[in-house]
């Protein structure tokens, strides 16, 4: 399988307090392990099953996902910002396979 691709819109910069939205997107066709290839075999199940969301060393966001997840997932959620600091986005998948990615934000 190809690694999937992230995608994060999240602000480089907030005022301390606010509230700050979150979207993440990962290219990830979510196979629930009920479709058939052109063979008519089974395509295994193989979905992102956990999404984490990390900032400064402390869990801001959690999402266990399911089979009734489209392709592509999309997540989308809000924090409130105190401290300038790293956000590190983390998708788990079937089997152990772990995507992350970080961005960094200012707090002013």
């Amino acid at each position: 399988m190809v690694t999937p691709t992230i995608r994060v819109k999240s602000p480089t910069e907030a005022k301390r307090g606010s509230v700050v939205e979150i979207m993440t997107l990962i290219s990830h066709p979510m196979d629930t392990g009920l479709r058939k290839d052109k063979e008519g075999k089974v395509i295994p199940r193989n979905i992102i099953n956990k999404f984490l969301c990390v900032y400064n060393d402390e869990m801001v966001f959690k999402a266990e996902l399911h089979e009734a997840i489209s392709a592509n997932p999309l997540i989308q959620f809000n924090f409130v910002a105190e401290q300038s600091g790293t956000l590190e986005l983390i998708w788990h998948e079937d089997g152990g396979q772990v995507y992350t990615t970080t961005r960094e934000l200012r707090v002013l």
